[in-house]
């Protein structure tokens, strides 16, 4: 389930942070990479959940599932998790284009998070 309530706060950029020493230039990189590889993976999964092809769907969850980690969006994790477990169990599988709608719609919210990040770190370079 993903955690509405972080929706508004700033990214914990953390594990980032840790990886890689502290260095805005890197973070930034690491954000930027992010938002570009992310709605192709979006894109992949929707195809795959639209073909209700479990497989895939499976893997395209797996894929993504800790580049939400990275920017400090465990509840994503999570949901992309269970996203990947029920569709590689074939359980509970009418749920999962709910749940990939509702990543979806959070991706969104998700670029505004980054670029809100990003801005933070320009400022300390």
């Amino acid at each position: 389930m993903i955690d509405h309530n972080k929706n508004t706060q700033p990214l914990d950029l953390s594990y980032l942070r840790d990886m890689s020493g502290d260095s805005a230039e890197f973070m930034i990189e690491m954000l930027e990479a992010f938002q570009k590889q992310t709605p192709i993976y979006m894109a992949d999964l929707e195809q795959a959940v639209i073909a209700r092809d479990w497989k895939a769907t499976s893997e395209c969850a797996h894929k993504m599932k800790p580049t939400f980690y990275y920017v400090g969006r465990e509840d994503v994790r999570d949901h992309m998790q269970e996203i990947e477990r029920n569709a590689r169990e074939l359980k509970e599988i009418e749920g999962i284009p709910a749940a990939f709608d509702e990543a979806k719609a959070f991706v969104e919210i998700l670029y505004k998070q980054l670029d809100e990040a990003k801005a933070v770190l320009e400022q300390q370079l």
